[in-house]
């Protein structure tokens, strides 16, 4: 199908967001040219800005416009705690459990040597310099269960042990809901040998 030159660009820009096919970025220019212009002002006003004053948190590398984002800034915060995810997204995840009142690391991505991306695009010096500090005493390493994640996780776990840190992983397995015939062999898998005893009580 023919678009305009500027119409073209723009169902190319808007491919760029995970999950937006040809027909999506169709419907989401036509949507915004056609019904809602003045959303799309919005929009752009705010990934402006966005661009220009979102940067990193200097302790943690969370999305912020600030130094610190607001996890590192709290004082109720448990520093002593650290837990170590592979996004900012991760982080939003971690905090809506409501379970957890540690300090974060937010690695931006996980080691894959195919794809260029070492130690030093996941910001490890950071995370070697806090944790040589003195003042953490448990790392929990909630990277992902895939090959990439779990190798993740066992390199952060040496750095962590050689600073005599204490390191645990968060536990995989059958979802709260979900029925066994639908899971699959890993995640079973990892179930089965993660299993834990039936406590009754007396």
């Amino acid at each position: 199908m023919a678009y305009s030159p500027l119409l073209q660009q723009l169902l190319q820009a808007l491919r760029c967001l995970p999950g937006v096919g040809p027909r999506t970025a169709q419907r989401m220019a036509f949507h915004l040219l056609e019904r809602d212009r003045e959303g799309a002002q919005s929009l752009v006003a705010a990934l402006s800005e966005g661009l220009e004053r979102i940067g990193e948190c200097e302790q943690c590398r969370m999305l912020t416009e600030d130094s610190l984002c607001w996890v590192c800034a709290s004082a109720n915060r448990d520093a002593s705690v650290l837990c170590v995810v592979e996004s900012p997204a991760d982080v939003i995840a971690v905090e809506d459990s409501g379970v957890y009142g540690g300090h974060y690391f937010v690695l931006q991505g996980r080691l894959s040597p195919l794809d260029g991306i070492g130690p030093e695009e996941l910001g490890l010096d950071l995370f070697e310099q806090q944790i040589a500090g003195g003042g953490i005493h448990e790392i929990i390493l909630a990277t992902s269960s895939t090959v990439e994640g779990e190798a993740t996780a066992g390199y952060l776990a040496t750095l962590a042990q050689e600073e005599g840190i204490n390191v645990s992983r968060i536990a995989h397995g059958v979802p709260i809901g979900g029925e066994l015939e639908y899971v699959d062999r890993s995640t079973l898998s990892r179930a089965i040998s993660g299993r834990q005893l039936v406590d009754l009580g007396s």
